[in-house]
């Protein structure tokens, strides 16, 4: 039998996975709960295995379907792009970006390569900031689309895109003291206001040994010893490594980017949006 695989399957089979639920993932496509199980049925019978363990409370993927999730992910990727360079290759505008710089600096330059070679004649102004900073510039109409860090559980509204642990980060080498010295970003950063409120609620004492409103300053500082910092668990690069449980830090929630564009965006705006979700989406994991 030959392979075929629909939009709506891989969206689906994607949407299980993150969720770990077939009545959760319904929800997300708009389907029944009984017609995901159908769709997933076929596959799994096209693919000639099974993709889900379904014995547990949670859903979750066997070794196969771990697999063909990054495929997935591929595939409904490049089913954007050809829609996106068949349907809009004339598409042109001006649209105004914003996003975190650790996000900016790990994750998007690929990304946004890939825009700027399908729509030439799109000018794209991207600008990093403070997630707080966004927010208000984005109220006051000088971005069309930002892309800001969030507390999931507090702040709703925009397209969710990613999800991924923070955790504390030091040098090779780093022992953390009793009165612990931290490398964060000025206010206002989520980070910074989660780490220190994780560390008042744990009765951990400290001080803010040095203060940077870059990544690379950030990143520095703690390379150099002076002190830990709070990064997400991705995005940790060379030089510097989790710190340990053993050192008794509280645990961080989850960092969560959220995608806002403007009401009245425009339709090339549009198109931008939808294109970095689903770039996101492909690159998870």
């Amino acid at each position: 039998m030959p392979f075929l695989v629909d939009s709506l399957q891989l969206k689906s089979f994607i949407a299980i996975a993150e969720t770990g639920s077939f009545g959760k993932a319904a929800k997300t496509v708009s389907r029944t709960q009984s017609a995901l199980s159908l769709q997933i049925k076929k596959l799994e019978e096209q693919l000639g295995c099974q993709l889900f363990d379904r014995g547990g409370r949670k859903v979750t993927l066997t070794p196969e379907g771990e697999i063909f999730l990054g495929y997935a992910r591929q595939m409904k990727q490049l089913q954007w792009e050809v829609f996106s360079r068949l349907r809009e290759p004339e598409v042109a505008g001006e649209i105004r970006f914003g996003t975190p710089e650790d996000f900016a600096t790990h994750y998007l330059p690929d990304v946004l390569a890939r825009f700027r070679k399908h729509h030439p004649r799109v000018q794209l102004n991207v600008s990093c900031d403070l997630t707080l900073n966004l927010l208000e510039q984005f109220q006051n109409g000088q971005f069309d689309v930002i892309l800001v860090k969030r507390d999931p559980q507090s702040v709703k509204g925009g397209t969710k895109v990613w999800r991924e642990p923070l955790v504390w980060a030091a040098a090779e080498g780093y022992r953390p003291e009793e009165r612990l010295s931290l490398v964060l970003s000025p206010q206002p950063c989520i980070y910074r206001a989660r780490a220190l409120a994780a560390l008042d609620r744990a009765r951990r004492t400290w001080h803010i040994g040095y203060t940077s409103p870059s990544l690379a300053g950030t990143l520095a500082a703690v390379r150099a010893g002076f002190g830990m910092t709070v990064l997400p668990a991705h995005m940790i690069p060379d030089g510097i490594h989790p710190v340990g449980k053993d050192y008794r830090l509280p645990q961080l929630a989850d960092a969560e980017m959220a995608l806002i564009k403007q009401d009245e965006a425009t339709k090339v705006t549009g198109l931008f949006a939808d294109y970095i979700v689903a770039s996101l989406e492909t690159l998870k994991g």
